[in-house]
Parts: structure tokens; C-alpha cells; sequence
């Protein structure tokens, strides 16, 4: 499945689609863009950049062989996101009063690859805590086909 293409790098579509189910309340967001997959060291990045209004983010996806995902968003603030099914992962928010700590409990994490053209899903469920209390519970769906 890794080819030399991917080690250089091929250009892909890119579908996101992230659900937050938070008090009753339900958002949902979706993006389709140009993106890039890439091979390294064993692991796919597949990068694109979400088309806000006003700005675009560059957006990371890590897929690690052993099934670890990682999501980073070079906003206004960076969001660095670990998804472990085996253990409870961290990251830190940046808020007007300071940085506060937040856990992520990862549920599911779902990967499968696709041969010809090469493509894939990833699939995570987790939740957000902060100090004990749930912040809400998230479902990130992408998919990619170079």
C-alpha cells in the first residue's frame, strides 16, 4: 500500500465532517477541499485547509500505524488533539483567563484504506472534559481519495 508517490506525497480530496452533541444541542460542520496525503516514517498526514469566511486553517491529520490519531488546527490558536482508544490523552485550551488543561476520552477510532485509486476513512468518537465536566461529545468523520 505505501508506494513512492506517497512518500513525495499525492494530491487528494478531502471530505471532514465533525458533529458536537453538547446540552440537547447538535452543530454540525463539513468541509470538502483540495488536499494532500503524505507517507513518512510510517505514518499518513493528510493536510488541507478549511475555507472560513474570513481566513483559512491548515489542518493536520496524523494516522499512526498503531491506529493513534492526531488532529492539529493552526488557527487564531493552535488545537492539538490525541486520540487513543487505550488511555485518556491531554491537550491545553487557550482561554481570556489563561490556558486551561483538557481531557480526551477517545470511544472509537475507525482507519480503513482503499487500494486504486489510494484512499481511506478515519473515524474517531471521543469527548472533551475539563476539570471533571463534560464539555461535549464529538464525532470526526474524514475521508480522503488521492
Amino acid at each position: 500500500m505505501i508506494s513512492s508517490n506517497l512518500k513525495n506525497g499525492l494530491p487528494a480530496e478531502i471530505h471532514m465532517e465533525t458533529t458536537l452533541f453538547q446540552n440537547d444541542e447538535q452543530q454540525h460542520h463539513q468541509f470538502s477541499e483540495p488536499g494532500r496525503v503524505v507517507e513518512m516514517n510510517g505514518s499518513y498526514y493528510i493536510r488541507y485547509e478549511e475555507k472560513h469566511e474570513e481566513q483559512s486553517i491548515p489542518v493536520t491529520i496524523k494516522v499512526e500505524a498503531d491506529g493513534i490519531v492526531s488532529l492539529i488546527r493552526r488557527g487564531e490558536m493552535t488545537t492539538r488533539l490525541r486520540f487513543d482508544r487505550d488511555k485518556v490523552t491531554q491537550t491545553q485550551y487557550k482561554t481570556p483567563v489563561g490556558i486551561l488543561p483538557v481531557d480526551i476520552q477517545t470511544t472509537n477510532v475507525k482507519i480503513s484504506y482503499y487500494d486504486r485509486p489510494f484512499s481511506g476513512r478515519v473515524y474517531v468518537d471521543y469527548s472533551l472534559h475539563m476539570s471533571e465536566q463534560k464539555l461535549g461529545d464529538y464525532h470526526l468523520r474524514l475521508r480522503f481519495t488521492t
